[in-house]
């Protein structure tokens, strides 16, 4: 009987879990993460970062730096938030969602003119280009060599990643919109893994996520090689919403400019594969703005690929 009544136990347990595996997907929930209960009586500001990872990479990443960033906090906390793809992370800020915001510089341009102001530059400036990723094994040697082919890009405004090396591309005669087949596969890594598969004869990405994918999967970087890259820009930012306080502000402004100080703020820099974080403002961004305005003059508009 003890026996009969385990295996009906059992049977329950499975029949239950698959019935809550057919269930439907739900709507998308904002990730937010924390090592810590929140606390009622302290405010709690959601840092949102762009979709450099997945939702799980990017926690591992960067909730160090909140940690951190918690402990020069004495009246706020921060929570990290995370985003599906870079669509998802553009509405957030359109609707001004979360208070402080990692975007890249596009999105940044996108973002002053919903209320946030730039209050770092996140990495060196030169650190920030495109870079197209091929199989060793693909006899790519020249951008013509893309033509009829498929090339991936994480997002149609993913600047580093897609803009400034469609731009690369037509400055080498090739026509974006005709010449070759744009896919935009939503993050960095399903860049690279459509490259790795050959599902796409290039990808464009960034270095950060190159990086981050030779560290984590050395046998299939292995098989790939970096064949162009564009010329620099500035990096991504860190922007404040207009009504977060002052005091709140310059505490996280501080915390960040001050990473590169000490042991501990320099292991939270290398996970993020970031070098320090810079004073930057709105203004920084002002060479963003000339760029994107010739590559929409010269190639296509930024919001429709």
């Amino acid at each position: 009987m003890n026996y009969l009544r385990q295996w009906s136990r059992w049977v329950t347990v499975v029949i239950a879990g698959l019935l809550g595996a057919c269930q439907p997907a739900s709507k998308e929930v904002p990730l937010q993460y924390s090592q810590a209960p929140a606390q009622a009586s302290v405010p709690i500001y959601r840092l949102a970062v762009h979709p450099l990872y997945n939702p799980q990479l990017l926690t591992a990443a960067y909730q160090p730096l909140i940690d951190h960033l918690n402990t020069l906090l004495p009246n706020a906390r921060l929570e990290l938030e995370a985003s599906r793809d870079y669509q998802a992370f553009e509405k957030k800020y359109a609707s001004r969602e979360p208070a402080f915001l990692l975007p890249n510089p596009w999105q940044t341009l996108q973002a002053i003119a919903h209320g946030y102001h730039v209050i770092a530059m996140a990495g060196d400036a030169k650190d920030f280009k495109g870079i197209f990723i091929v199989r060793r094994d693909s006899g790519i040697k020249l951008p013509a060599d893309l033509i009829g082919k498929v090339v991936s890009y994480p997002s149609p405004t993913a600047l580093a990643a897609c803009i400034m090396p469609q731009y690369y591309l037509h400055t080498q005669g090739i026509n974006v919109q005709r010449d070759i087949r744009n896919v935009y596969v939503g993050s960095q890594e399903s860049t690279i893994m459509n490259v790795y598969l050959g599902q796409a004869a290039a990808g464009a990405i960034w270095p950060q996520p190159w990086r981050l994918f030779q560290k984590d999967y050395p046998k299939e970087a292995a098989e790939l090689k970096v064949m162009w890259e564009t010329e620099s820009l500035v990096n991504n930012s860190v922007m404040a919403r207009d009504d977060v306080p002052a005091e709140v502000r310059a505490q996280v402004q501080s915390g960040l400019l001050s990473l590169s100080q000490t042991l501990a703020g320099q292991a939270v820099l290398a996970g993020m594969f970031t070098a320090s974080f810079q004073p930057a403002d709105d203004a920084t961004y002002d060479v963003v703005a000339r760029y994107v305005k010739r590559f929409e003059q010269e190639v296509r508009p930024v919001e429709s690929p």
